[in-house]
């Protein structure tokens, strides 16, 4: 077996035995072998190179002074979890060699010794452990795929993020997770901070502040308080991107990326650039504070993978947001142009548009349809533009001048129809003038044929219009406008939407007049 010239890739072992003759012999021969050796005298001082290096394999005799091989071995999945511990006996304790080994001992084997023996089950030990970690390899590189998928195909920065965090958390196991970004105006701030829940706690609170244990105590849920992880510094992240790559540090040295020192001591830091070409929108930040938890070049490659992904989806992210601030302006603005056509008609639009919002949430609907309503409720009358005449003069309109209004709907159907994006409003819409009972228009559907959108909006609509001035007619009270939709529902409207609406007006009312919001009386 043959292994690379760096030290940092050769495998490690530990030798641990209170015989300074069977140690050097040993570390000796490995050391031959292409092994990086170290030695131990008991297990008290093996347990003391072990939080200060890295080992794939230990070697422990089994009875020493202070600390022997079995107490050893019960340490070890603490301090060192993916170390393989081989155990050296005595032919009389033998069978407490086989008791270490359903202890979670790897191998065991018997003094004397002979040394192509021990050099035999090292190779079979740490060939074990490179098979387990191509398997793990791969499952990162599924799991990597598969969080590189979730990223690009997300135009939510907050879902971005989020994939983020959850990927530092559950793969690199960190103690703490800062994502940054620019702020458009040359600088950078934290967008992103996440520490992670430890031992049972139910939240993830700020630095500092308690942490509610699930465990309950005496009847009472306990509680601790969460160790101060400090915070880093943009300063030293910005001038370390401005010409260097990933970043990659093991223990204390790490904190002079910290602005206000952490206070549990670092045990490794790792952190890699978000670019867009030259341009740096970000770093994400990882930091272990457990001893036995250090990130590697393997960690810091995958973040740098996510990173780059991650780059992308932002830059994506920030565009899409941008494109539905025009498309959000572009609604407003008509919706302003179709009440700028008659004075009576200023801010109905507006006021449909937050009476459907109530109602859809209450409803119940999900938050991506209720902003459709909202929307779609802005727009209704938006087909009025067609309608030539003036249609808002005092008195009643003439049958001719009401079939001219009836085609609004229509009107404003062959006006969104063009525009692609805006087809999800286009139901509410066309439709907002449809009844329960089929009588409506344009196209005379009937109950739940007609969309839930226009449903929603149908009662919107009627109680503004009836709470407000028209040039025909002084604005109906509150509570006529009210009893009113009541007496319709079932034959104008949804008897379920005229519920949920007229069931929580009053407290909806008093919500808009506590915000200053001019409510109808």
């Amino acid at each position: 077996m043959t292994f690379s010239n760096s030290p940092d890739e050769r495998p490690r072992v530990l030798i641990v035995d209170d015989e300074k003759f069977i140690r050097d012999i040993l570390a000796d021969f490995l050391g031959m072998e292409g092994y990086v050796v170290r030695t131990a005298e008991d297990g008290a001082a093996a347990l003391q190179e072990l939080g200060n290096a890295h080992y794939d394999l230990i070697i422990s005799d089994l009875k020493m002074p202070r600390m022997g091989g079995i107490e050893l071995l019960e340490s070890v999945g603490s301090v060192a979890p993916n170390a393989l511990t081989v155990i050296m006996t005595g032919f009389g304790t033998v069978e407490t060699a086989i008791d270490a080994m359903k202890r979670g001992a790897y191998d065991y084997i018997l003094k004397p010794f002979k040394v192509e023996e021990v050099i035999r089950v090292v190779q079979r030990g740490l060939e074990k452990q490179r098979l387990a970690a191509e398997n793990l390899r791969l499952r990162e590189a599924v799991s990597l795929y598969a969080v590189s998928e979730a990223i690009a195909a997300s135009l939510s920065l907050d879902e971005v993020l989020a994939t983020i965090g959850d990927t530092a958390i559950h793969e690199l196991k960190g103690d703490l997770v800062s994502t940054w970004l620019d702020d458009g105006e040359g600088g950078y701030f934290e967008r992103q901070r996440l520490v992670p829940a430890r031992a049972g706690e139910t939240s993830v609170p700020p630095p500092g502040e308690p942490r509610v244990s699930d465990v309950p105590v005496s009847g009472e849920r306990s509680v601790s308080v969460a160790p101060d992880l400090g915070t880093l510094s943009a300063p030293a992240f910005i001038e370390h991107y401005a010409s260097n790559a990933g970043l990659l540090e093991q223990g204390t040295k790490g904190t002079r990326f910290f602005a206000t020192q952490p206070g549990p001591a670092l045990a490794s830091l790792v952190s890699v650039p978000m670019r867009m070409k030259t341009r740096l929108l970000g770093w994400i930040t990882v930091a272990s504070f457990t001893r036995q938890k250090r990130f590697n070049e393997g960690h810091r490659k995958m973040l740098s993978i996510v990173g780059s992904r991650a780059a992308a989806a932002i830059e994506n992210a920030r565009l899409y947001e941008d494109l539905r601030a025009t498309f959000q302006q572009t609604i407003e603005g008509l919706a302003r142009a179709i009440d700028k056509m008659d004075r009576y008609t200023a801010g109905h639009s507006e006021r449909v548009a937050t009476y459907a919002t109530y109602l859809a949430m209450r409803l119940g609907l999900p938050l991506d349809v209720i902003e459709i309503v909202r929307q779609s409720a802005l727009m209704h009358d938006i087909g009025k533009i067609g309608c030539v005449m003036n249609l808002n003069k005092p008195g009643k309109l003439t049958q001719d001048e009401y079939e001219t209004f009836k085609r609004h709907p229509v009107y404003g159907k062959d006006i969104l129809d063009p525009i692609r994006f805006l087809h999800p409003l286009v139901p509410g819409v066309h439709l907002h003038h449809e009844r329960w009972d089929g009588r409506g228009y344009p196209l005379g559907l009937k109950g739940e044929g007609v969309p839930l959108i226009a449903r929603i909006i149908a009662v919107a609509d009627t109680y503004d219009a009836m709470t407000s001035d028209r040039a025909y007619r002084r604005a109906l009270p509150h509570e006529v406008a009210v009893g009113e939709i009541e007496r319709c529902s079932g034959s104008q409207f949804d008897p379920e939407v005229s519920h949920f609406f007229t069931g929580g007006l009053d407290e909806f009312r008093e919500e808009l007049g506590a915000k200053g919001q001019k409510i109808p009386d």
